[in-house]
């Protein structure tokens, strides 16, 4: 078997390629580039499953980064066990074609106790005095310690928040490195996010996102050189394109101002209650699954939805089914948001009442996404000495909120989630491998391409 390495560069596109990008453009021009069919929801889980696995999300079962557990009543986000993929994966393709064949996993998702022989994925520690300390979980266990001996302990606040930056990436990289130097894996998946950060601060059209631009060039680059050294095929894909954003679509306040949604109070501060709501919305950048538990309202929140200002459509069940997205844990309705707007998570109606963790990052107990989370709040004074009061606060032992998240979603200037309409905002597939590669590609043919550079077929 031919040892690969799939490189994902997040929010790659066409558009991005060029000057910015000089190692990874003249590198592509050396192969080839093939532009792929999104994936719908265009986001990182279900792209990732799907590209794994061959199959649609409604037969992976990964519908979203996050949705509703029916049977706990409970809004999840970005869980990280295997188990819930239920499709085969290539590597298990692999493995029967040649017992010898082995893999790592490096940061790409539901990472935890799948059958690949050596990963890494990030597991902070939460401290029963509030502290959340950055770690990582490995395959096998004694991984963990040898890679924050020989790197450090990984940077897990430049991983997401207002710190997110080139430095966890970069940690990754390095990561990625000692796994190939030590144990030689016949397909190594290597996720660095760092392009996700600037294009939804800043948008894909920003001048301002030029030296990222650099740098993930940089980083990547120096991977494709190292790779390339030992004979390692490599591709390089991403999961989706940004595109611009101006406005975000509260559709729980939608909800919740037309009696669907019900909240319960907890020391002045709203929760979104879920079990007892008539119908409520798991927001999902430019998606939103909407679960409508009382029957009788069905046709009354497709109604209220198909007309809020910043929906373009509600798929029911022939549009889920379409959409290849036709799935159990789906919604009753899946809404998709017009091309400039996103779906925000907020369901309070006065700011006074928004739950504690709205102003942290929180991305477990939030009942959505919220790229909000990647700005310091702007009004606040002397930021930098808010966070660090914080940090000695937590560093005493003191039980203290990390309240620095605004909560103005007029910030965020990019998103993802519908299926873009350009070819120039499609995620990409490139590759040496010209004989192999097609000019497009469907998402769930990705794996195939895989299987193919491994088998050498």
């Amino acid at each position: 078997m031919r040892k690969t390495v799939v490189l994902n560069i997040v929010g790659l596109t066409p558009t991005l390629l060029g000057p910015n990008m000089p190692r990874l453009t003249a590198w592509a021009k050396q192969g080839g580039v093939s532009t792929i069919s999104n994936v719908f929801p265009a986001v990182t889980c279900s792209a990732q499953a799907t590209y794994l696995t061959g199959k649609w999300p409604q037969e992976h079962g990964i519908i979203a980064n996050g949705w509703y557990f029916r049977d706990e009543c409970e809004i999840k986000f970005w869980r990280q066990s295997n188990k819930l993929i239920q499709a085969p994966m290539i590597w298990e393709t692999a493995r029967k074609l040649d017992p010898s064949f082995t893999w790592a996993n490096l940061f790409w998702w539901f990472n935890m106790y799948s059958s690949a022989d050596y990963s890494v994925t990030p597991r902070p520690m939460y401290a029963a005095d509030g502290r959340k300390i950055p770690d990582i979980y490995t395959h096998p266990p004694q991984l963990r310690e040898e890679l924050q001996a020989h790197l450090g302990q990984f940077p897990l606040f430049n991983f997401w928040g207002p710190t997110a930056s080139i430095v966890s990436s970069q940690w990754i990289a390095q990561a990625a490195k000692y796994v190939e130097e030590k144990f030689h894996p016949t397909l190594s998946l290597v996720y660095l996010p760092h392009l996700d950060y600037p294009l939804q601060r800043l948008g894909p059209n920003s001048d301002n996102i030029r030296e990222d631009l650099q740098q993930i060039d940089t980083l990547y680059g120096d991977l494709i050189d190292f790779y390339e050294r030992s004979g390692t095929a490599v591709i390089v894909l991403s999961e989706y394109g940004i595109t611009p954003v101006t406005r975000a679509v509260h559709i729980n306040r939608v909800l919740r101002e037309n009696d669907l949604l019900t909240v319960r109070r907890e020391m002045q501060r709203e929760l979104i209650d879920a079990g007892a709501s008539a119908a409520f919305a798991v927001s999902d950048h430019q998606i939103a699954n909407v679960y409508v538990n009382d029957p009788k309202q069905k046709m009354r929140v497709r109604d209220l939805l198909s007309q809020t200002p910043g929906i373009e459509r509600v798929l029911d069940t022939e549009g889920k089914r379409a959409m290849h997205v036709d799935h159990e844990r789906a919604g009753d309705f899946i809404a998709v948001a017009e091309p400039d707007a996103w779906f925000s998570y907020y369901y309070w109606l006065d700011e006074r009442h928004a739950p504690d963790f709205a102003r942290t990052v929180d991305i477990h107990r939030k009942p959505g996404y919220d790229p909000v989370e990647l700005f310091l709040d702007p009004d606040m004074t002397f930021p930098k000495f808010r966070v660090a009061l914080r940090l000695l606060q937590k560093s005493l032992g003191f039980r203290a909120l990390m309240d620095v998240i605004p909560l103005n979603t007029s910030l965020v200037k990019g998103s993802h989630g519908r299926l873009t309409e350009s070819v120039a905002d499609s995620p990409v597939l490139i590759s040496r491998q010209q004989a192999l590669l097609p000019r497009s590609i469907s998402a769930e043919h990705v794996s195939k391409f895989i299987l193919e550079s491994i088998t050498g077929e």
